[in-house]
């Protein structure tokens, strides 16, 4: 064959790839896609661009299509998957289209899927996936011969789990598949009035169980942002969840055998330190906002906070210390005084997880009065789920430091890491602390009911009573017997944090029995 015949056929089979490649486009399906904007921002090939740095993305498996489909009437067959970079960092990236089929998985998307987790799993790369679609397709039909075997997916998703960050977006419709893999991500951010997820969505909900609901008051952001927390963030526009993306990840190292991406740090300011003097009243009953200590103490503007709508008596929130990724764990006096309550536990032990999974050194800044209590309490499973809590803490091989800043009361002491409970690598606290086994009041009332009740002025004598045991429980009290290593001055929080993160070690040695594993409590 002649150099210029070769050159020709050549040119032809690439023309024919071309051609194959535009049918996969957005303008080749001007229907479609004027369908989708009426009820989204962005399409699915879209979005990955405008997440991924800009040229940076490379589709795997775009050709593919069932045996008897015409070219480019189901397009990747509706899965989008490929490689990226996010900040010069690569990312393995899933996008569901829903414009092909209501984004349900078929048999090949569910193979590509399942590609994309193995590939996040090898390389140990972070996993992006943006949901906008169904589980199973069920246009496929129910066949047992194909849907027996199921899919590894799920079973691989739990491996990435810990190794690589995974961060799912949810898009538009989610019930079903995308909420499971959703719930297995470290980071769920949904759009308001854009987003719903659950594991049934309105119509199976009502062939199954006759219940009429609309999709937003079924799984809204109002209900899995901010009531149950299946979600982390509840964001205003598509663009907003991708910023929340690279915020997230540029916490995190790309997986747990990565260093810390630490950023420059910044120059002191020692005005921020005495600010620190006015933000917590000595008066434990009234209250502030333990942001503000955060941002004080936190490099500026470095605050990433998760789940911030859910469970507001506590905050979790990434953060950096002289550049360095850190997670800081607060309890919040505006919300029920800080006491932890059974959505507080599933936030903060979540929030443990992902830390000592990636290596961030952990911060409390301790407020609390306790653990909530009564018959509410108890049916929420607080007794559980407390436990979960504790277990995740005595799990954790990163470092922890933490500062007593008011009260120190109870159980809620020992969960949130005060004193030697936990080993604390530094056990700190402000000359406004109070360290005792229960609230200073109720303790009062306990011991001495009778002795009040009988007295000449009741009341009188009972807030003599509370004098006399709040001068017991003094900080001064808790250094002299070495529960805490040391008293400090508000405003040496910021470098004396910094000071002991630079010497210790990124993990602990793990001292663990040798069992298999351990048992969470939920």
């Amino acid at each position: 064959m002649s150099n210029s015949k070769q050159d020709n056929e050549m040119r032809a089979r690439i023309a024919l790839l071309s051609e194959a490649r535009a049918a996969l486009d957005d303008a080749a399906r001007p229907a479609a896609i004027k369908r989708q904007r009426e009820r989204a921002e962005f399409t699915a090939r879209e979005r990955v661009n405008i997440l991924c740095d800009n040229g940076s993305f490379r589709e795997l498996g775009g050709l593919v299509r069932e045996k008897d489909a015409k070219p480019g009437e189901s397009p990747a067959d509706g899965m989008i998957i490929g490689t990226g970079l996010i900040d010069h960092r690569p990312v393995i990236v899933v996008a569901q289209d829903f414009t092909v089929q209501g984004g349900s998985s078929g048999k090949l998307g569910s193979v590509k899927l399942e590609r994309a987790v193995l590939q996040a799993i090898r390389e140990g790369t972070p996993l992006v996936l943006l949901l906008d679609g169904g589980g199973h397709r069920i246009q496929d039909g129910q066949d047992s011969r194909h849907f027996s075997a199921a899919a590894p997916v799920f079973h691989d998703l739990a491996r990435l789990s810990g190794w690589a960050p995974m961060v799912a977006v949810m898009l538009g419709a989610g019930f079903a598949g995308p909420t499971n893999y959703a719930g297995m991500a470290d980071l769920v951010v949904m759009v308001r009035g854009q987003s719903t997820m659950g594991l049934s969505g309105p119509a199976l909900v009502r062939a199954g169980t006759g219940e009429v609901i609309d999709k937003e008051a079924l799984g809204g952001t109002e209900v899995q942002v901010r009531k149950n927390g299946l979600a982390d963030l509840e964001v205003v526009d598509e663009h907003a969840a991708f910023d929340a993306v690279r915020s997230f990840l540029s916490y995190l190292p790309s997986n747990a055998r990565k260093p810390l991406p630490v950023a420059s740090a910044p120059a002191e300011d020692n005005d921020r330190g005495e600010a620190l003097l006015d933000v917590v009243p000595v008066n434990t009953r009234k209250a502030y906002n333990v942001l503000k200590v955060i941002q004080l103490i936190a490099d500026p503007d470095s605050i990433f906070e998760i789940k911030p709508t859910y469970a507001r008596n506590c905050v979790t929130a990434f953060a950096r210390m002289a550049g360095r990724p850190v997670g800081f764990i607060a309890n919040q006096p505006m919300h029920i005084g800080g006491m932890i309550t059974s959505p507080a536990c599933d936030k903060i032990a979540h929030f443990v997880a992902l830390c000592d999974a990636f290596g961030l050194p952990l911060i409390y800044l301790i407020d609390v009065p306790g653990f909530f209590i009564g018959s509410s309490a108890e049916k929420s499973q607080l007794g559980r789920r407390s436990a979960k809590l504790i277990f995740e803490l005595g799990h954790a091989t990163v470092p922890r430091l933490s500062v007593v800043l008011r009260k120190g009361y109870g159980l809620g002491y020992f969960a949130m890491c005060g004193g030697r409970s936990f080993d604390a690598d530094a056990a700190l606290a402000w000359p406004t602390a109070e360290i005792c086994a229960m609230s200073i009041e109720g303790s009062v009332d306990v011991v001495h009911r009778k002795e009040i009740a009988t007295a000449r002025d009741p009341e009188a004598r009972r807030i003599e009573l509370i004098e006399e045991m709040r001068v017991r429980v003094t900080p001064l009290g808790g250094a002299e017997g070495y529960g805490l290593d040391d008293i400090i001055d508000p405003r040496e929080t910021r470098p004396r944090l910094i000071e002991i993160l630079e010497r210790a070690p990124a993990r602990r040695q793990n001292l663990m029995p040798p069992k298999f594993r351990s048992i969470t409590p939920i």
